[in-house]
């Protein structure tokens, strides 16, 4: 049988209340540098009806794999918001990175996956998040355009070639 998912797990996010204590922990385990976003509008779907939130987000690499830390800033119910009150945060979601996002997209909406959060067209790159059975972690879809691939690549260099100083790198939204 085909996996509905496009490959490899490229990415692991985490939904936090403090943005930079849980950075403080990762850096106390040697994982950086962090690249963070604070601030970020976002306009998406949330479970099928427009939703605008503003998030902050921090990526960093561990190996291969890549760490995405949320922290939603104010209260507008959302996935974040929704995954707070069931949970208090923690471990929320495995990403998996397309070439063919509308494909991929398909084939998860034909397994009668729940779509609870999409979004991106207006910043170009599209995710679509969704509800796999089994209570398994929620899963993202991002697409990999030249740009995503590009910011993968460098927070991946970063984390290889990291020093321990300048362990956060904020950019702008």
């Amino acid at each position: 049988m085909r996996s509905v998912l496009p490959g490899a797990i490229c990415q692991i996010g985490y939904v936090v209340t403090d943005l930079d204590d849980i950075i403080d922990h990762w850096l106390q385990m040697g994982v950086g540098p962090w690249f963070v976003i604070r601030a970020l509008p976002q306009h998406v779907l949330y479970r099928g009806e427009p939703c605008d939130v503003t998030l902050s987000l921090a990526l960093c690499n561990s190996g291969e794999m890549q760490i995405e830390l949320i922290q939603q800033i104010g209260d507008t119910p959302s996935i974040f918001t929704e995954f707070l009150g069931a949970t208090g945060g923690g471990f929320h979601q495995l990403a998996y990175w397309t070439s063919d996002f509308e494909d991929t997209v398909a084939r998860i909406s034909a397994a009668e996956w729940p779509m609870v959060w999409s979004g991106g067209r207006r910043e170009g790159v599209r995710f679509a998040y969704f509800e796999p059975p089994a209570g398994a972690a929620v899963v993202e879809i991002m697409e990999l355009t030249e740009a995503s691939a590009g910011m993968a690549a460098f927070v991946k260099k970063a984390a290889q070639e990291w020093d321990g100083s300048d362990p956060i790198r904020e950019l702008g939204p």
